[in-house]
């Protein structure tokens, strides 16, 4: 094993260890997904995947960076927080600063200065939830850019052009995110043209494989809404296809949390055992646990960063809104059970004071805080897989979180 000390924020050092197995990731065949330990009483499983950038051990919490940046937190904060892998968005980065841009800097890794491994979301939900005058066909997505107007086309070969150029480790086929709520008829639809872009982004992908290409994964993404059926669907041919990894998309857009997991109950049996498992944009602890207890390997989320944003702590205890008036003369830790920097060096007096004055420093803390919360809730969800103790490990958690409601 190798140690080596990180810059972690506010001049506080953290060690990190890396082991030979995760440096030679090289000589490891890239896609490859091991599982290492599958719990005894549910579908949780303990793994790692292997990636052009490194090995990422899941169930994996990956931080959002849209535009290359984790807001407000530095790369190698991300690192001294414990973090395997970040996601950033083929819309966003081809809108700017632009996919030649990227690709001139060596691909996204050189561009932004991230060493480990990298996803990049399609652009398919942004276009439906972002562009403006969008028009839908067959083909793809004509739409306005939200920035400045400008008018553009994204068709399933478009979308693998851009995040073959952008270089992430992990590119998503292009689909469309059904509404929640809308008619059968509709999800049947949106499903059944995601299906048919997905068989072209494979065969863009395979097609266009640059030669010195080091083994960028193609993920497939499974949608349907909230219909079981259409879901079942959308996974038996998404698999036939066949992909590196399979994804989740469509959910946590508003509907009840008791449907989604019904959908993944309906969805993950249909899915390849020994590929990785990833649920998009779903990200609050709670829905972790029931996620990977039905058989999920990788989750995003733009809350815990965007809450702590506005004011909002995760601690084991429940969701603390530090901004209320409350935690004026509270001058203990944002969560004392908690060693990220944030806890370790100051009050939720002064954190208050600092989002009442508007100061940038309340936004870094509790972004730091969220996610050095993740982090570690991902690592204690791996480590309850590894002692056979995931229910009762799930039990604990949530008799604390929410023992206030």
């Amino acid at each position: 094993m190798m140690k080596s000390e990180i810059a972690a924020p506010f001049g506080l050092a953290m060690t990190t260890t890396t082991s030979k197995h995760q440096r030679d990731t090289t000589f490891m065949t890239v896609g490859t997904f091991k599982i290492l330990k599958k719990s005894g009483d549910c579908k949780a499983r303990l793994g790692t995947l292997e990636t052009a950038n490194g090995t990422i051990r899941t169930p994996v919490f990956m931080p959002v960076g849209t535009q290359g940046t984790v807001k407000s937190i530095s790369n190698d904060e991300l690192v001294a927080l414990g973090a395997e892998i970040i996601l950033s968005n083929a819309y966003h980065l081809y809108l700017r600063p632009g996919t030649e841009l990227i690709s001139a800097a060596g691909g996204i890794n050189n561009f932004i200065g991230w060493k480990k491994p990298m996803l990049t979301d399609s652009g398919g939900f942004q276009v439906f939830s972002l562009a403006t005058l969008r028009r839908l066909n067959a083909d793809g997505v004509e739409f306005r850019s939200h920035i400045d107007g400008s008018k553009h086309t994204f068709t399933p070969e478009k979308s693998i052009e851009v995040q073959q150029k952008i270089g992430a480790d992990i590119i998503m086929c292009f689909d469309e995110c059904a509404p929640y709520p809308c008619a059968y008829d509709y999800a049947g639809r949106s499903m059944d043209t995601s299906v048919k872009w997905a068989q072209r982004c494979k065969e863009y992908f395979e097609k266009n494989k640059p030669v010195s290409e080091r083994g960028q994964l193609l993920f497939g993404i499974i949608q349907g809404s909230v219909y079981s059926d259409l879901r079942q669907e959308s996974a038996r041919r998404t698999v036939e296809i066949g992909f590196p990894g399979y994804a989740i998309g469509g959910l946590s857009v508003g509907e009840p949390k008791d449907e989604m997991a019904a959908m993944l109950e309906a969805t993950v049996p249909l899915l390849p055992e020994e590929k990785p498992h990833y649920l998009m944009g779903v990200g609050m602890p709670e829905d972790i646990w029931e996620a990977v207890e039905r058989g999920i390997d990788m989750f995003d989320c733009v809350l815990p960063t965007r809450n702590g944003r506005n004011g909002q702590a995760f601690t084991m205890r429940g969701k603390v809104n530090i901004s209320n008036a409350g935690y004026q003369r509270d001058f203990g830790p944002v969560d004392p059970e908690c060693n990220c920097p944030a806890c370790r060096g100051y009050s939720r007096s002064y954190i208050n004071h600092l989002f009442r004055s508007q100061e940038l420093l309340a936004l870094r803390l509790l972004t730091l805080h969220n996610l050095y919360f993740m982090i570690n809730l991902l690592d204690i969800v791996r480590k309850s897989i590894e002692s056979d103790t995931f229910i009762e490990a799930k039990k604990r958690f949530f008799s604390g979180y929410f023992q206030h409601e």
